[in-house]
């Protein structure tokens, strides 16, 4: 009895949804449909109340064709006519080159040839130590082929390079003789 209930209660609940639905239908009004774009073949769902209109003709004057029609009247444009050509433009004025004046050249005193400036001192300044005990400063070099070279300011190095004078970034040597001066910074000539 239970299960008779229960189906009749079904039963009721889906008469009544089916009747909602029935109702919506009939009762809501149509919209319009947009107009196909393809006009041969009515839309989906299209009913069959609506029959396809014949379009109307245009109005055909057929009268008028035998009238005499409008003469063209004389066109200034003709695309097959060329303009002359514009004439270049006249070549710029050159003036004349002026001959260079001939400056009057120093005279450069002849005499001995002068001789060549020594070589560079190949040394390279590597730093700077200070004497704890003395308040010297000694410059380390190297010459690239073997162990640093040690020098203060005054000493021979290599037995043939005065230093000069020692600086924070650079020390001066020259030759024995004086002449040669130069001034070599750290890490290079």
């Amino acid at each position: 009895m239970a299960t008779n209930r229960r189906q009749l209660g079904l039963l009721a609940t889906l008469g009544v949804v089916l009747a909602i639905a029935l109702y919506r239908s009939l009762a809501a009004p149509s919209s319009p449909q947009a107009p196909a774009s393809n006009r041969q073949a009515p839309a989906r769902g299209a009913r069959a109340e609506q029959t396809p209109s014949a379009p109307e003709a245009p109005d055909v004057h057929l009268g008028s064709l035998g009238n005499e029609r409008p003469k063209p009247e004389s066109a200034q444009r003709n695309l097959f006519r060329f303009k002359p050509k514009a004439p270049p433009p006249p070549p710029p004025v050159v003036a004349p080159p002026v001959a260079p004046q001939q400056q009057p050249q120093p005279q450069v005193p002849t005499g001995p040839p002068q001789p060549a400036p020594p070589p560079p001192i190949p040394l390279k300044f590597i730093g700077i130590m200070e004497a704890p005990t003395e308040q010297k400063k000694i410059a380390v070099l190297s010459d690239g082929r073997g162990g640093p070279i040690y020098g203060a300011e005054g000493q021979i190095v290599l037995g043939q390079y005065r230093i000069l004078k020692i600086g924070v970034e650079s020390v001066e040597i020259s030759y024995l003789d004086g002449r040669g001066r130069q001034t070599i910074r750290i890490g290079g000539q």
